[in-house]
């Protein structure tokens, strides 16, 4: 008896290691590819990222799966493992959708909130304006998708919620480029955006919530483009499908 339990709590104790482990290898990974360290399409070598963190390759290979379920690694036929490349031309879609969904979750969100629902809006908007004053794109990226997930929560529509977070993850990266517009000091009038919308939401204003999301969702856009456009962004690599291009923006 006392062996086995000796046994069940090594086994234990290794399970919980290389949780751990698949945990640090996953938001080290994260990080690099959505600060653009890893560069869209760069290979992804599992014995050297296992030799970095001094692990085995299967930590290495799970963290790897998880980053694959978010859309920011992709496995090749030939099995090598790589950053996902941002499809360029792909973009003046994504934003169209991004932009639609931006109005129609905050037009919900005013006709379906709760008090619980604004309670968890803005702690996500306060997590956002933290980030913002530590300059930090990476917790700016993290809370506005969260927040803007709150609010599509709060439209009750679960297609549209779903939808939503597949294009705000498949667009960190573009947040990343986005911030970097601004050398990741936001203006603080773009906070301020994010109040609106709160306020709007909270006055049940369909119409006027409707209206700042289009307005926030086109900012956004216009800035990307800009940013890419002028050749100041040229350094920042989207991958071998990328080529300079300028989006309609959605009317």
């Amino acid at each position: 008896m006392a062996r086995a339990a000796k046994e069940q709590a090594a086994e234990s104790g290794e399970t919980r290691a290389r949780g751990g482990g698949v945990a640090k290898v996953y938001e080290a990974l994260k990080h690099d590819i959505l600060d653009l360290v890893l560069a869209p399409g760069s290979a992804l070598d599992e014995t050297r990222i296992a030799e970095r963190f001094g692990l085995s390759r299967t930590p290495i290979r799970e963290a790897l799966v998880r980053l694959a379920g978010e859309g920011l690694v992709e496995t090749l036929p030939n099995r090598n493992t790589i950053v996902a490349p941002i499809d360029f031309s792909a973009l003046p879609a994504h934003f169209d959708a991004l932009t639609l969904m931006h109005r129609v979750t905050t037009r919900l969100a005013a006709l379906r909130r709760t008090a619980k629902d604004l309670e968890e809006i803005r702690i996500h908007q306060a997590a956002f304006g933290r980030a913002v004053a530590a300059a930090d794109a990476i917790g700016m990226a993290d809370a506005n998708r969260d927040f803007h997930l709150a609010i599509a929560r709060a439209g009750r529509n679960r297609y549209y919620t779903e939808l939503f977070g597949r294009l705000l993850d498949e667009g960190r990266r573009l947040n990343r480029i986005y911030y970097a517009s601004f050398d990741d000091h936001l203006p603080a009038e773009f906070v301020a955006e994010h109040e609106a919308i709160i306020q709007a939401i909270i006055d049940r204003d369909a119409d006027r919530a409707d209206s700042l999301g289009r307005a926030h969702a086109g900012q956004v856009v216009r800035q990307i483009q800009g940013f890419l456009a002028s050749g100041v962004g040229g350094d920042v690599a989207l991958g071998p499908t990328a080529e300079p291009a300028q989006p309609a923006l959605p009317a």
